[in-house]
């Protein structure tokens, strides 16, 4: 048994935080677009913030202090999400205001729109199998939150890999979240745990809610 964990380990490559530090700063960017009437302090004050702490995440993460570098990704995180629910109530009440033009509600919607769509990937990515961390201090993603379809025989036998080794990468979460937002469903991936059954709801309620803005702003246009 030790033996075949050994072979798996020296075949298994860790997984890489690039991505996912890219993600985090690219929803800080698009905070950076949003009106500042609509923003939770000044817009490029969210940004600013992300861009220390993913390079704290970054030093953390090669100094080997993973506890530290998980309350570092999980504050990010938490922090874009308290900016873009802020954002969507106060676009809310700019609509029953009527207090903003139509093309600054249609812009701040695609923008919460994508920002909602990096924001969940994240949380998926940080929170299943234990995180990176937990992920790359097992080969082999045998059992998480989401069943993706490679961890089956059926699956993995189609994408031409080996079910005991593969384990997801940030992309795979980022796909997810966009299917939730997209289709208001996991599609391809179902959902295992109950906590992440929670955060799909509530992403598929901020894309519903944003999207409903966006359908009403052109009808009315039109």
């Amino acid at each position: 048994m030790t033996d075949l964990s050994d072979a798996r380990r020296s075949t298994f490559s860790p997984e890489p935080r690039w991505p996912a530090l890219v993600a985090a700063l690219a929803a800080g960017g698009l905070y950076v677009a949003m009106p500042e009437r609509l923003a939770a302090g000044p817009s490029w004050l969210l940004l600013s913030v992300v861009a220390m702490m993913v390079i704290l995440a970054v030093i953390t993460h090669q100094r080997g202090n993973h506890r530290l570098n998980q309350v570092v990704g999980f504050s990010v995180e938490a922090l874009l999400t308290l900016a873009m629910v802020w954002s969507l109530a106060m676009l809310i009440h700019a609509l029953f205001a009527h207090s903003e033009t139509p093309a600054l509600l249609l812009r701040s919607a695609a923008l919460i729109w994508g920002t909602n769509v990096l924001v969940f990937a994240l949380w998926y990515w940080r929170l299943d199998g234990g995180g990176p961390h937990g992920r790359d201090r097992e080969p082999g993603h045998r059992v998480g939150a989401f069943l993706f379809p490679q961890m089956t025989q059926e699956g993995a036998a189609a994408a031409g890999v080996d079910e005991s080794q593969w384990s997801p990468r940030f992309v795979d979460y980022l796909f997810l979240a966009f299917n939730t937002s997209t289709a208001l469903s996991p599609t391809d991936t179902p959902i295992l745990s109950r906590w992440a059954k929670v955060l799909v709801m509530l992403q598929a309620l901020i894309s519903l809610t944003t999207v409903a803005i966006l359908v009403g702003r052109v009808v009315n246009i039109l």
